[in-house]
């Protein structure tokens, strides 16, 4: 069976990475906008985590067979580093879910409108009462545990066919603890493209926070694959000889 090509998979990623935001991302202003001045609830995170969780089985399934649906840098990131992707690759992917994010986030904008900018275009930020220690550890510590989930349902020994399900369970219980904290955005991506798409529509952007979640995303993805790396790796057991039996000693 012939492979897709290097440029196939880039176009699925960015397709998957403006999926994901278009969805998840959106699900942020959207509820906003139809809750008014509501307060906001329990109730409407847990739609928004799911939202974003459907977004992610959804596109393991579509895409998951032609680019692998990493449509996360961290995970592309983390894969590269511990020898399942080569980085000749690696700049590609990241561009391919970059520009896919910001689609996505434009994507929001022509179908909720300039009010979805108003209400934050679910940019991910945290206050100063949480502070960049603060949020550097939910960021690093909610990619930490979505990458690990990543490698082990990719994992060859994992039940198959449950990847898409687990990752997206996975998305939809990190970000409950997490989106307090920073709006739990643990994909580069997703940090990215909003925040762009927010400056070009005049909406407000705190760029001083971005380098805070890059640089935990990052450091989260890549702490899970060497903790993964180190729970799960085998090693070759050399086979035994049979022992040798004297001839007549035991006939």
């Amino acid at each position: 069976m012939a492979d897709n090509t290097f440029p196939q998979a880039l176009i699925a990623e960015m397709l998957g990475t403006a999926t994901l935001v278009f969805i998840g991302v959106g699900s942020v202003p959207a509820t906003l906008i139809v809750g008014g001045d509501a307060p906001f609830t329990m109730a409407q995170l847990g739609m928004i985590s799911l939202a974003f969780a459907t977004a992610v089985i959804a596109m393991v399934h579509t895409i998951g067979h032609v680019s692998g649906c990493q449509i996360n840098p961290a995970v592309t990131l983390a894969l590269a580093a511990t020898g399942r992707m080569p980085w000749r690759q690696v700049p590609g992917y990241l561009a391919a879910q970059l520009a896919g994010a910001t689609v996505g986030a434009l994507a929001i904008v022509a179908v909720l409108g300039h009010k979805a900018v108003d209400v934050g275009l679910g940019i991910a930020s945290y206050s100063a009462d949480v502070g960049a220690g603060q949020a550097f550890a939910a960021e690093a510590i909610g990619t930490f545990l979505l990458v690990l989930v990543v490698f082990g349902a990719i994992d060859k020994r994992a039940p198959q066919g449950f990847a898409g399900v687990a990752i997206g369970l996975a998305v939809f219980a990190i970000i409950i603890p997490i989106a307090p904290a920073t709006g739990a955005s643990i994909n580069p991506a997703r940090t990215f493209g909003p925040m762009l798409t927010g400056q070009l529509f005049g909406g407000t952007v705190h760029w001083e926070q971005l380098p805070v979640y890059l640089l935990a995303e990052i450091a989260g993805g890549l702490a899970a694959a060497a903790v993964y790396h180190l729970i799960a790796t085998t090693r070759r057991v050399a086979a035994q000889p049979a022992p040798v039996q004297a001839e007549g000693v035991l006939s």
